[in-house]
């Protein structure tokens, strides 16, 4: 009898391949989330001590890139804000991030922000990998996919969507879907504010839409 097993594995594969397409967070590698990372993951970065990893951890959450930028801009160089950006960054939203948020990641151009803004709105990672892929190689995507995520639909969106928010696990997974069907997202705001404060409400709400 043939072993099923090389089979069932490239179904796996298959499965958790389609699950990447969709989930709204690009692949990460080593980039950290300054909203979510420890004080040790924080001190271990270039350029950073325990002076600056104390306002950052007094000021988050962050909203936005350009919002940490502001923070650590006056007591870093440029180049040493690159070099620690290739390690820590707040995710920016294809479809709504600005020029100025963009620039911020490492090695962008004006040439590759015209490009990110010309296929909105993205539906999909695997759309951005596709697009973008027209100009750089698969390993240059890579690496600018985990700068970059897609809102996820509050109604809709599945485990894996939902998890892949930084910072998320069981108890935001839960209550995300503890009062589907959201008719607002003022709703959603009022729901979860039960649990978080508004400051943390605001930083999840990036992640999602009703759209």
């Amino acid at each position: 009898m043939k072993s099923t097993r090389p089979m069932m594995l490239f179904a796996f594969i298959m499965l958790a391949i389609a699950g990447s397409l969709f989930a709204q967070l690009g692949r990460q590698q080593d980039l950290l989330d300054p909203n979510v990372a420890s004080e040790k993951e924080l001190l271990a970065l270039p350029h950073l001590n325990a002076v600056i990893v104390k306002s950052i951890t007094e000021q988050r959450p962050f909203l936005s890139i350009t919002a940490l930028n502001a923070v650590l801009a006056p007591v870093l160089k440029p180049a040493q804000l690159t070099e620690l950006y290739k390690r820590l960054f707040v995710h920016i939203n294809l479809n709504t991030a600005t020029s100025e948020e963009m620039l911020l990641i490492p090695g962008m151009g004006k040439r590759m922000v015209h490009e990110f803004e010309e296929y909105r709105p993205y539906k999909t990672l695997a759309q951005f990998r596709k697009e973008i892929g027209k100009y750089v190689d698969e390993k240059e995507v890579a690496r600018l996919e985990q700068y970059v995520f897609i809102p996820i639909n509050l109604n809709t969106a599945s485990d894996e969507d939902i998890l892949s928010i930084p910072g998320s696990g069981k108890r935001v997974l839960h209550e995300f879907k503890e009062y589907r069907p959201y008719k607002s997202l003022e709703q959603f705001r009022r729901e979860m504010g039960k649990y978080w404060n508004a400051k943390e409400v605001a930083r999840l709400e990036r992640y999602v839409t009703l759209d």
